[in-house]
């Protein structure tokens, strides 16, 4: 998907008239962060997002003698019920136009997150209804990690976070084996996430085509049993184009970014 990226790119180029200096030069995350701060749209999806969840959860409780587990939901953390917006406005106002790990490490300790639009309510939904939740994040600040993430929840105002619900992986996004093992003694009825990866590992690939072609396959899904929620920003949706889901902040990677926003630029017949 590189190659064919930086094929593709001097034909953008000179198609839109842009010469790569000028492509540098531009903030990658503009309009991303923009949206995420502004957008009343990005307000109402994670609004219809959770009330979809909350509506596959009263059919759940409705039958809960039917069921030998009992419920639970697994959530995502970071652009799910957290949102970072503050560390996002930060990297636009300095000048950053890819994630930094050091930036992002030094704001998780700030403690600055705001819990997304709904999420609370969702959060105080399931514990009025003994449905359990489990929180499963692939973040790492070292050895502070648990207890940090744990703090930016209860901070955000979801309660107390038992030991046992919050489950940190430092060495790995691959969340499978916890989901399945969390299945093992509860119900599972919905998994909330930003990421296609949060809800399989098969979504782990590094092509973009595949990975529309497996959202395909497995459509009947969404909406039921996984719940996405929007983030422009950061995700493996960039490991797709980049073979990296946080690539460092190059010239090289700038032209690669907007080889792949302008992959299907209208070519403009000439009069």
């Amino acid at each position: 998907m590189r190659k064919n990226l930086l094929v593709g790119l001097s034909m953008c180029v000179v198609l839109a008239n842009i010469s790569p200096v000028l492509i540098a030069q531009q903030n990658n995350l503009a309009y991303a962060v923009a949206w995420k701060q502004t957008a009343a749209e990005h307000t109402a999806l994670y609004h219809q997002g959770f009330n979809i969840a909350r509506m596959q959860l009263e059919i759940a409780i409705a039958k809960r003698s039917e069921f030998e587990k009992p419920l639970a939901i697994i959530s995502d953390v970071d652009e799910t019920l957290l949102l970072s917006k503050s560390y996002w406005g930060y990297m636009l106002a300095s000048g950053y136009d890819f994630f930094d790990d050091a930036e992002w490490d030094a704001w998780v300790g700030e403690d600055l997150f705001t819990p997304s639009p709904g999420s609370i309510e969702f959060a105080e939904f399931c514990r009025q209804n003994d449905v359990d939740i489990f929180y499963v994040t692939n973040r790492n600040q070292g050895e502070t990690t648990f207890d940090l993430a744990r703090k930016n929840l209860e901070t955000a105002g979801f309660g107390k976070v038992e030991t046992n619900h919050l489950i940190v992986l430092r060495d790995t996004s691959n969340k499978e084996v916890i989901q399945q093992q969390i299945m093992q003694d509860f119900e599972v009825i919905v998994l909330l996430g930003d990421n296609l990866n949060d809800f399989s590992r098969d979504y782990y690939v590094t092509d973009v085509e595949q990975r529309r072609s497996l959202v395909s396959e497995k459509r009947k899904g969404f909406g039921v049993r996984n719940i996405i929620f929007p983030n422009p920003t950061d995700g493996h949706w960039l490991r797709a184009i980049y073979g990296d889901s946080e690539p460092p902040a190059s010239s090289i990677n700038r032209e690669i970014l907007h080889a792949a926003a302008s992959s299907a630029a209208w070519q403009k017949a000439k009069k």
